[in-house]
């Protein structure tokens, strides 16, 4: 038993050492497979936290854990009246996070200051839009 142990150990070291350039391009392959295969949510993970829209318009992103991974608590204040603000529950997709609220459903995606389409925001680099005219960013 311990001879066909050895024996099954040094078959694997040996073929691990030969031929480093068919390794690398086998490699290559599942990587590529495995990035398009990702969940969304390993980026929109990366949006959670406060984001800053203009007259104090705001967007709070956390992660909604009771329901799983991929899915958010959208806490926003999106209009300058009182009714226009709430907490919404968003779920990852390939483009954004996609959520319902009073007005209908939207889709909030990552872009620039200038794709929010308003001037106080246009130099701003790191921002996520609901429509244009409706964008949150951070400095």
């Amino acid at each position: 038993m311990t001879k066909t142990a050895l024996a099954l150990i040094a078959m694997m070291l040996i073929s691990g050492c030969s031929d480093s350039n068919t390794a690398t391009s086998n490699s290559s392959a599942p990587d590529t497979a495995s990035e398009q295969n990702q969940p969304h949510h390993q980026v929109t993970d990366q949006w959670v936290g406060r984001w800053i829209g203009v007259e104090g318009l705001f967007l709070d992103i956390s992660k909604d854990e009771s329901a799983g991974p991929g899915h958010y608590l959208l806490e926003m204040q999106y209009g300058l009246d009182a009714d226009q603000s709430g907490t919404f529950e968003g779920q990852a997709t390939a483009e954004g996070i996609s959520f319902n609220r009073e007005d209908g459903q939207h889709l909030l995606r990552a872009g620039d200051g200038e794709a929010t389409g308003m001037k106080w925001l246009l130099e701003k680099e790191d921002c996520l839009i609901v429509a244009t005219g409706e964008g949150y960013c951070r400095d």
